[in-house]
């Protein structure tokens, strides 16, 4: 009988019986097995962050936001309010990098969901961000509510996403309350560690307060360690305006992480070479960094890049490519130099799962993989260049993350491991298939693929000749019947108060 893995060991038959595998696995805490690849020598790595040095304290960043401005100023840089450019010396960037944590303990709604931001550590999320989702079954279409509520439940279905991101845009949820949809689907339907939009003050509030509450937390508990986390994108080229820079401001005060993410895109909003699009985004997100230290020593916050280049016939963003690659394994060598943890990202600029698609996500994961990226983003289902996330994709992509799961385990090389009885027990010419080590680790020794099909051609045709992408349909569709953390009812009930309350006083309106 033909079987479909699922997570976990276990297998479903195509006719609804089902087997227990005897396999466990651990894919959470992961630690990157792969040494770094640099792009460039030690000496030119330096050369570009001095070079960001030089760009930060004599050309400088414009911030739109007066408090921010004003922390600036506070903390040494030049401000000037005719062009809004604030200049950033050397000195002030080396103490933010001394008082910023390099290791964050982020607190998921369990202690088997705690995942530890560090060096060699390994994170991955889904695809983020997207407007339009996509399934084999309803189509192309506009984000909804229920689509990043069945995303929120697919994300938590696997072990191997940690972290929960801002999956789909639910576009039929009005702005002034969609955080609270957002933040409620988050809580009921997954333990893991949570997002929240820096769309303003009100907004963030909002959030924590609803975190914090669904916890149990007082204000000095939520203070005192890490429950969130937000993606800062500044607005390339030099730039922060008004949401992100009060989103660092926010996040650093509360003791929230912010990801720190300029997005330099090579010949269009940053120099058309991998060097001068990544020493652009290396400048932008140490003036970030500065702003979260000035605003809360010892905050935490995250280096970050999303650099790749354009297509330059259309202008369109290209992922997966030589030189998204290359970006990574640069932002890596800057990363070690600042000694942060940090977020890279994967993706596709394909327009369906196929075989671009596929070629460009893993190509990409392998530019982060080898950078040493601590936190990878968009990992699986981002198609379209971040236009539209696909059920499908995420599914198949998880195969390939957790193979690379599978690599963080060390190989084990025990005497038992080694064979000699084994080799001993089986005569010249023989098979091993009887053998006592074959019979004592049959179930658990090998990985359990999620989508792949290792049947022949006829099994396989006479099963339906369904290819992998089919294949991944049946798989989410399970995973969305599956039972999601138990929830305590009355921090639910109240959560649901909260929401009616903030929903019939107005809400809060995102603010830019």
């Amino acid at each position: 009988m033909t079987q479909v893995p699922t997570r976990g060991g276990r297998r479903r038959r195509r006719d609804g019986g089902s087997t227990t595998s005897a396999r466990d696995v651990n894919y959470r805490n992961l630690v990157n097995p792969f040494p770094t690849m640099n792009a460039v020598s030690d000496d030119e790595a330096e050369s570009i962050h001095q070079t960001a040095l030089r760009v930060l304290q004599e050309l400088g960043v414009r911030v739109l936001l007066p408090e921010a401005r004003e922390i600036f100023r506070a903390g040494g840089a030049l401000v000037n309010e005719d062009d809004l450019m604030v200049r950033i010396g050397s000195d002030m960037v080396e103490a933010a990098l001394a008082s910023a944590p390099p290791e964050i303990m982020c607190r998921g709604g369990a202690r088997h969901r705690d995942i530890v931001l560090k060096d060699r550590g390994l994170v991955f999320q889904p695809g983020a961000g997207c407007p339009h989702a996509t399934d084999l079954e309803r189509g192309r279409r506009p984000g909804s509510g229920e689509d990043y509520r069945e995303l929120v439940k697919l994300t938590q279905a696997f072990d191997v996403l940690h972290m929960v991101p801002p999956l789909v845009e639910p576009q039929d949820v009005a702005p002034n309350v969609r955080h609270y949809m957002m933040m409620e689907a988050q809580l009921a339907l997954s333990d893991k560690f949570p997002f929240v939009f820096s769309r303003g003050t009100p907004q963030v509030q909002d959030s924590f307060e609803m975190l914090r509450d669904f916890r149990g937390l007082s204000d000095d508990e939520f203070m005192a360690e890490t429950h969130c986390y937000t993606i800062i994108n500044t607005n390339s080229p030099r730039q922060i305006d008004v949401p992100m820079a009060q989103g660092l401001i926010d996040f650093a005060r509360a003791g929230q992480v912010s990801v720190v993410t300029p997005f330099t895109l090579m010949g269009a909003m940053a120099p058309i070479t991998v060097a001068g699009a990544m020493m652009l985004s290396h400048a932008e997100a140490l003036a970030a960094i500065v702003l979260t230290q000035l605003t809360r020593p010892g905050a935490p916050v995250t280096y970050g890049t999303f650099t790749s280049n354009v297509d330059m016939k259309s202008g369109a963003p290209a992922f997966g490519t030589p030189e998204h690659f290359k970006a990574s394994l640069l932002a890596g060598q800057l990363a070690r130099r600042v000694g942060l943890p940090w977020r890279c990202a994967s993706g596709s600029a394909a327009n369906i799962g196929d075989a671009q698609a596929a070629n460009e996500t893993q190509f990409a994961l392998w530019g982060c993989l080898l950078a040493g990226s601590t936190i990878i983003v968009h990992s699986a289902g981002w198609l379209e260049g971040g236009l539209t996330i696909s059920y499908e994709k995420l599914i198949t992509d998880l195969e390939v993350l957790q193979m690379v799961a599978e690599m963080c385990v060390p190989t084990e090389a025990s005497d038992d491991a080694t064979g000699f009885e084994a080799v001993a027990e089986v005569d010249p010419g023989g098979h091993f298939f009887a053998a006592g080590q074959t019979m004592a680790r049959y179930q658990t020794e090998f990985y359990d693929p999620l989508t792949a099909d290792w049947s022949n051609f006829g099994t396989w045709s006479e099963a339906g000749a369904r290819d992998a992408t089919t294949r991944a349909t049946d798989i989410w569709k399970s995973a969305l019947q599956r039972p999601g953390p138990q929830v305590d009812g009355d921090r639910l009930d109240a959560l649901h108060a909260y929401i009616d309350r903030r929903t019939q006083e107005g809400g809060a309106p995102p603010e830019s």
